[in-house]
Parts: C-alpha cells; structure tokens; sequence
C-alpha cells in the first residue's frame, strides 16, 4: 500500500512538471509570435496599399538594385512593397510566388513576363482586378498594365557598334547568351547580329548559352575557344557571361588578345573593366527600374494615366567612362 502512494506521488509529481512546461512553452511561443508581428507588421499595417514585386534572383547583384529602388520608393509613398523571389533563378518557385501575391489579393504586382507561364498567371491577376506591371522582360501578348524595363533590341544594337569601333571592324565572335529561350537575351543577340553582319570584317562563329550562371558562362567559353582557335571577341548577354569569358581566356593564356563586351554595371564587372580584362559594358538601369515600377503602381491604382511601354535607355561604358560614371552614380544614390 505504501509503495502505491510512493508511485502515485511521483506519477503526480510528473504529471505537474510536465503540464508546467507545457504552460511555460506555450507563453514563449506566444510571446515569441507578438514579437515577430510587431517586427514585421507595422510597416505594412501603416501603409495604405500592398504591392508585391517578384524579382528573378534574389542573390543577384542586379535584382538587388531593383529591390533597392524599390524600396527607396516605398520611403517616399504610402506603400508597402513585399519584395520576394528566388535565391537562384527558379522559374517555378517565381510562378508560385505570384500565385502567392494573387492569393492574397495584393493591390498590385510586378514581376518579369518570362513565359507563356508568366503570362497565363498575369492574366488571372487581371481578371482579379489586381493591376500588374511586367519588368525587365515584357509580356506583350498579356494584359498587363504596363512595361518598364531595357529596349533590348537596341541594347544588342549597342554592344554590336561599341564591338566594331573598338575592334576597328575586324573581329571573331563567339557570343555567350544567358538564355536561348529567353525573349529579352534573344532580342538582345537579334539586335546585336542584325549590327555586325553589315561589317565585312567581323563573323560570327559560335553561340552558347550559359544559363546565366557563371560556371556555365566559363564552360562554354572554354569550349568555344577550344574548338574556334581563331576567336578574338567575345559578346555576352548576362550579368556573369563576363566573368565566365575572362576566366576561360585566362585559363587558356589568351585574354591579352581577347575582346570582351558583357552587360551591367555589377562590381565585379566593374572591376574587370577597370583591370582591362573586359573592354565595354551595356548598363542598364535596374535601380531607376525598381523606383518607378513602384511609382507607375500607384499611378495605376490611383486611375491616372500612365504609357503602355516605359523604357529607361542602355548605355556602353568603356574604362575612360568610369571616373564620369562612378561620380554620376554616387550622386544619385
């Protein structure tokens, strides 16, 4: 009988401690919730309208410019912008987000135009009533309200004059594009091609894609060099096709010979210029992007009239532009 009460003592005194911590658990996770909301929340609770912006890859140096005007954006407007996407360029992980922001009835969203995907999940925002700007790569066939992003036909057009003047119009091209698929990286090598086939001096002899991965960009342009001895140029249409390019050449001992042209103004890319190891780059805008994406958002929420297509104009940079280039750019940041 005496050994019973000893058991019952103990499973109570088990019982207790258990239900205490559970009690103790529970306010911490309570406590630890209301902490989360009230670092998370205030902004977007004091904000009058809820745009999500959907970039491609987040750990990319140039959507963090287009998060950045974004964000200096939402600063001066009564906005909330929820900035999301991909740590690496994931198309699906990009669509489900989307769906995310339509879910949630967001009052806006902005995001690429990469594909008949991109397109059908636009076009079901739409017929929501939620308005959605397409940036950095359009989506004509949609109904979307509005494009902002690079003419990037012309930027193609760019990068094959700034490659004739400075090779003086004779060179051999092996061209690394970020995507084959991809509609702005085609109309960027259209632009390009339709420029260099009028000079009798340059040719064309090799197109890869690099899947806008550096290791990709380099694999490839090792190969090509491989297999084209002969090549003297090299145009990339990706932020990393320049990095990857360099690296082959230099693996190969040929980057004193080698002309390269890659676009945007990254560091990594401005630091190639300034080594010489690139010669040009096409800058695009992508800071002035994600500011006035916002801006046209609100514009479209507040039923003013805004243009169906708003391009912000590329630019070739060459090593005796940087010392202008990098005054002009702390100037305005």
């Amino acid at each position: 009988m005496r050994r019973a009460s000893v058991v019952y003592v103990i499973l109570l005194s088990v019982f207790i401690v258990a239900v205490s911590f559970s009690v103790y658990f529970y306010k911490q996770v309570q406590f630890f919730d209301s902490q989360v909301e009230d670092a998370v929340l205030p902004d977007e609770s004091q904000s009058k309208y809820h745009v999500t912006l959907v970039g491609q890859e987040m750990n990319h140096d140039y959507w963090r410019l287009v998060g950045q005007g974004a964000e200096k954006a939402e600063s001066e407007h009564n906005v909330f912008v929820e900035y999301v996407g991909p740590k690496r360029s994931n198309l699906e992980e990009q669509l489900k987000l989307v769906d995310m922001a339509i879910q949630s009835n967001v009052d806006g969203i902005i995001v690429q135009g990469l594909n008949e995907q991109f397109t059908d999940m636009i076009n079901q925002a739409e017929k929501r009533g939620i308005p959605v700007i397409t940036i950095d790569t359009d989506s004509k066939q949609s109904s979307r309200h509005a494009y902002i992003g690079t003419d990037n036909y012309l930027a193609g057009k760019l990068a094959g004059e700034a490659l004739i003047e400075d090779t003086n119009g004779a060179a051999t091209v092996g061209i690394v594009t970020g995507s084959l698929d991809n509609p702005h990286h085609q109309q960027r090598v259209q632009g390009f091609k339709e420029v260099v086939e009028h000079a009798e001096g340059i040719e064309i002899i090799a197109l890869e894609e690099s899947n806008i991965t550096r290791v990709e960009a380099e694999e490839k342009a090792y190969k090509m060099l491989l297999e084209h001895e002969n090549i003297t140029a090299f145009y990339g249409t990706s932020s990393y096709n320049g990095m990857g390019i360099v690296a082959a050449a230099k693996s190969l001992k040929k980057q004193n010979d080698m002309y390269v042209i890659t676009f945007d103004a990254i560091d990594e890319n401005i630091a190639l210029l300034e080594n010489t190891d690139i010669d040009a780059i096409v800058e695009q805008q992508p800071y002035e992007m994600g500011y006035q994406s916002v801006q046209l958002m609100l514009d479209i929420i507040h039923d003013r009239y805004v243009q169906d297509v708003y391009y912000k104009q590329p630019t070739i940079i060459h090593r005796s532009d940087l010392s202008n280039w990098k005054r002009q750019k702390e100037g305005s940041l």
